[in-house]
């Protein structure tokens, strides 16, 4: 199966989202349909068959324009429509940046040609090795692909020196190599070794800007060497969790940077030196740098980096940031996550000195506090924002910033997750203040928010497209269907029980009940004119993010059927998170499906009431998913199976781990049912008993 993607904008690494492109001419789009895994259907889910458009005379020109509106999954569904729609949405695929997925498989074979009758200029192969198929898919796309291929992706690939040279110098047009975790490709220290083959590989890579060796244990100062004085062009590079020596000098004074044994530290200062002006994007992260270090990179003459990651480098100190700051003030992008020595300092340091700034991530320090935010107003061009996991910030100094007159930050993504002391107040002050801008929210374990914060998100961030709140366990049913909580259910504590109870910090030591939900009197599912009739005094419900492309609601255990049948319903949503809510049955699973008919991701493990009938009446509703998580649903049987694999014709995953009611004779019969065989994670099925406890 051959999956194309669209590339994610920088600055930070490319992060391909789903989409697909398919096929080319009537006889041979059904048969590719087969082999990249579209559904063999002559319409997509939401259009009736007309072919009738065909000779009305709408030109392709004019759908491809109207096509390029709509997001990539939707215009894959309108390629079914017909043949014209068909060759629409090809074209219109085909002014992006696509990226293909292309495993290393016979079935990739007829849809290596198809492609190169496209130009396709972004593929990633996967699972290459020294096997005859793939040496068949190597040989296919160097001869297909390869004139006009502009970004090569091999990560994690075992294949041979041999293959990779072919495919290399049969790609004369490289803009970007990945070559990250291709450990095979420098064991033997031997890669552009002889002469003839670096002459070559300079022709091939002579426009090359981007360069991923992340994870290359093997990497020596030789062999980077050889790579990249092929490419003279190069802008970005990334040395991510290689074995880069800082203190050892295996040189002592020499001038030639050619050990085969190591990758070190000055001869990578040799290299910047060469190409300050040339390089613009540097990823350090896990390599360890020291702040020695740090100062001597930074003040390479010449050098105006844009974007640095440095992710993990747990020996960065606050003064070596403040270096940072002081020397390469044109960064727009920066990642500090998980340097555990930073703090509010550094984060002083980087309001003061960067002004430039786009993209800011400071998740995982702990010794940050507020007090770190108290210049952040002066980064006015900051639009992205992570503070996940920074257990001392509470959110109150960003609040005064975003709340100001003057000019402020426009965020479009902020993180605050894992951040216990953010509270409501800190919510509804930041939704109102960065209702204009803000896009991306992950409250994920915040586990002080309450019904407020949500209100507070649908009636003030109505642009938004990705919320996270997965483990926020105050939020209820009251929360998003925005509606005041009662009273009783606000102190559901029964009269009789007038005694003394323990305080938060003490815990529950058993000696008292914990309080009674008193829920059981209610309906499980609000009727049509409970809810309207509820509506007139509501706040603003989740359903009014309307915009939604991604909701995780994960271990938020307090709702239940109430408010998932009735908020859930938006159209654009792609991925869902409905797992660890214990009290949700089939009612929500068909809502959501009802509702939801765009979603490519679903999980809903550990779901104890969903049934097979709830699956049986949904998935005719879920024709676009693709991932699909229900594990540890013990009540689910073989006909689920079957309903899906009736329904869901595109579906690439699926785990149905500890469901006791499916067997591996079920899951084999499932897998050869679909046009191409998705992969099944399986642990568990029909065996032991797993309890799961929250």
């Amino acid at each position: 199966m051959v999956n194309p993607e669209v590339r994610a904008p920088r600055p930070a690494r490319p992060r391909p989202s789903p989409g697909r492109t398919e096929g080319r001419g009537a006889a041979g789009a059904e048969q590719e349909q087969a082999v990249l895994g579209v559904p063999r259907r002559g319409r997509c889910s939401c259009c009736p068959l007309d072919t009738g458009m065909e000779t009305q005379g709408l030109p392709v020109e004019v759908i491809t324009y109207i096509l390029s509106f709509l997001p990539i999954a939707d215009r894959k569904e309108a390629s079914l429509v017909n043949r014209t729609w068909y060759f629409a949405a090809q074209d219109s695929l085909r002014q992006e940046n696509i990226l293909y997925n292309i495993p290393a498989t016979s079935a990739s074979l007829a849809a290596i040609e198809s492609l190169a009758r496209r130009r396709v200029s972004c593929v990633s192969l996967t699972s290459l090795d020294s096997s005859t198929v793939s040496r068949d898919v190597i040989q296919a796309v160097s001869c297909h692909l390869g004139p006009h291929l502009q970004s090569l992706c091999l990560c994690g690939s075992s294949l041979t020196e041999t293959s990779f040279v072919h495919l290399l110098l049969a790609c004369p047009c490289l803009s970007s190599l990945d070559l990250s975790g291709c450990n095979s490709l420098f064991m033997s220290g031997m890669l552009l070794s002889k002469p003839e083959t670096i002459s070559q590989a300079q022709r091939a890579l002579t426009n090359l800007q981007e360069l991923n060796l992340a994870g290359l244990r093997y990497l020596s100062d030789l062999s980077f060497n050889r790579l990249t004085g092929c490419a003279p062009r190069l802008a970005r590079l990334s040395l991510a969790r290689c074995h880069l020596t800082f203190e050892l000098d295996p040189y002592r004074g020499s001038s030639s940077y050619n050990s085969s044994a190591l990758l070190s530290f000055r001869n990578l200062l040799r290299f910047l030196k060469e190409r300050a002006s040339s390089l613009r994007t540097l990823d350090l992260s896990g390599t360890s740098i020291t702040s020695p270090a740090m100062r001597s990179l930074v003040q390479v003459e010449g050098l105006r980096l844009q974007e640095l990651v440095l992710q993990n480098c747990r020996d960065l100190s606050n003064e070596a940031i403040g270096l940072l700051c002081r020397h390469q003030p044109h960064l727009t992008a920066l990642d500090l996550t998980g340097c555990s020595e930073l703090s509010d300092q550094a984060a002083l340091a980087v309001s003061a000195g960067l002004r430039a700034l786009q993209s800011l991530c400071l998740g995982k320090l702990q010794r940050l506090t507020d007090r770190g935010f108290l210049g952040i107003a002066a980064l006015r061009s900051l639009q992205k924002l992570d503070l996940s996991e920074c257990s001392l910030v509470s959110g109150s100094e960003l609040v005064k910033v975003c709340s100001a007159p003057e000019p402020r930050p426009n965020l479009a993504s902020l993180s605050f997750a894992f951040c216990s002391l953010l509270r409501d107040s800190s919510v509804l002050s930041l939704a109102r203040s960065l209702s204009p801008s803000l896009r991306v929210l992950d409250l994920s374990s915040c586990v002080s928010i309450t019904n407020l914060s949500v209100q507070a998100i649908a009636s003030h961030l109505p642009r938004l497209t990705v919320l996270r709140l997965a483990w926020c366990k105050e939020l209820t049913d009251w929360g998003l269907l925005g509606v005041e909580e009662p009273r009783e259910e606000r102190n559901p504590r029964r009269e009789e029980d007038a005694g003394p109870q323990f305080s938060r910090n003490f815990g529950n030591m058993g000696f008292f009940l914990p309080p009674l939900q008193n829920l059981e009197q209610d309906p499980k599912v609000l009727s049509d004119s409970a809810w309207n009739e509820s509506r007139k005094r509501h706040r603003a419900s989740l359903q009014a993010l309307g915009q939604l492309q991604e909701l995780d609601l994960m271990a938020c255990s307090k709702l239940t059927d109430r408010s998932i049948t009735k908020v859930i319903r938006l159209p654009a949503l792609r991925r869902l998170s409905l797992s660890l809510l214990p009290e949700l049955t089939d009612a929500s699973l068909v809502a959501v499906a009802r509702g939801c008919r765009s979603l490519e991701q679903l999980s809903m493990s550990h779901c104890g009431k969903l049934t097979d009938k709830g699956f049986m009446e949904a998935t005719s509703s879920l024709r676009r998913l693709q991932h699909l998580v229900i594990s540890g649903c013990s009540q689910l049987t073989v006909r689920t199976l079957v309903a899906i694999s009736r329904e869901c014709r595109q579906l690439k995953s699926l785990d149905v781990s500890m469901c006791h009611g499916i067997s591996m004779a079920d899951i084999e019969l499932f897998q050869a049912q679909l046009p191409v065989q998705p992969c099944v994670q399986s642990r568990f099925v029909g065996g032991a008993d797993l309890s799961f406890t929250l």
